[in-house]
């Protein structure tokens, strides 16, 4: 079977966990209408959002969130070690000392921690957005990807992965839909999605039916080149 880049890994977060945060995104308040690059388009996007990266209130559920994230980003370059070894030409010591590139093989002997220290050198998270979507109403129908040259700091194109915890599955349709792919992911509560943010993995969130809704989503970025190729 040909890869298609779109893993999903179950049970990333328990029932608990899930439940936890869609009380939270309810008691808060602090929910906005969803933007999408441009600004808020219900056409285009209809949801409610909160961006929790930062807030005061949120620190533990960010933490919690990336831990998951980081634990599925480990077992996706391990799938594919090219994610992290085509962009960037990393070196690392051989054994007589002298650096050398990164190989495929040395990312499948690296152990989670090592594997995990490396992805944090590399990358970093992008802010985790919690999302509503109500029932017959909300969705995000519009094609679109992740990259975009919109911000003044060129950050939407240091997306390099995109990610999506899905926090219920009390509905039906609402699947994350990839275009070129032709392939529907239907949540399931607890769930991980990690795919490529690039044109090539263009998608939908499609409308769900009988029920609300919510998912934790976000970005795994490169750092910045100044951070990456400082001597």
């Amino acid at each position: 079977m040909t890869a298609d880049f779109i893993e999903v890994y179950e049970d990333a977060l328990s029932a608990a966990q899930c439940a936890a945060l869609i009380d939270a995104f309810e008691a808060s308040g602090q929910a906005v209408d969803g933007q999408v690059g441009g600004g808020v388009y219900p056409q285009l996007k209809r949801s409610s959002d909160i961006t929790i990266s930062g807030k005061p209130g949120w620190r533990d559920n960010e933490v919690t969130l990336n831990l998951a994230m980081l634990a599925g980003l480990t077992a996706y370059l391990r799938r594919y070690p090219y994610t992290l070894i085509a962009p960037l030409m990393l070196q690392v010591p051989g054994s007589d000392g002298q650096l050398r590139r990164l190989q495929a093989d040395d990312i499948a002997s690296m152990s989670d921690a090592e594997l995990g220290a490396l992805a944090r050198q590399v990358f970093m998270p992008g802010d985790i957005n919690l999302q509503r979507y109500r029932a017959d109403q909300g969705g995000y129908p519009y094609w679109h990807c992740e990259l975009f040259p919109r911000h003044a700091d060129a950050q939407t194109l240091h997306r390099h992965l995109l990610w999506t915890i899905y926090l219920n599955d009390a509905f039906t349709e609402g699947e994350t839909e990839f275009l070129h792919q032709d392939r529907k992911v239907a949540p399931r509560r607890g769930s991980l999605l990690i795919a490529p943010a690039a044109f090539t993995h263009t998608h939908r969130g499609n409308r769900p039916r009988g029920g609300d809704k919510y998912i934790a989503t976000s970005w795994i970025l490169f750092k910045r080149a100044e951070q990456l190729y400082s001597s």
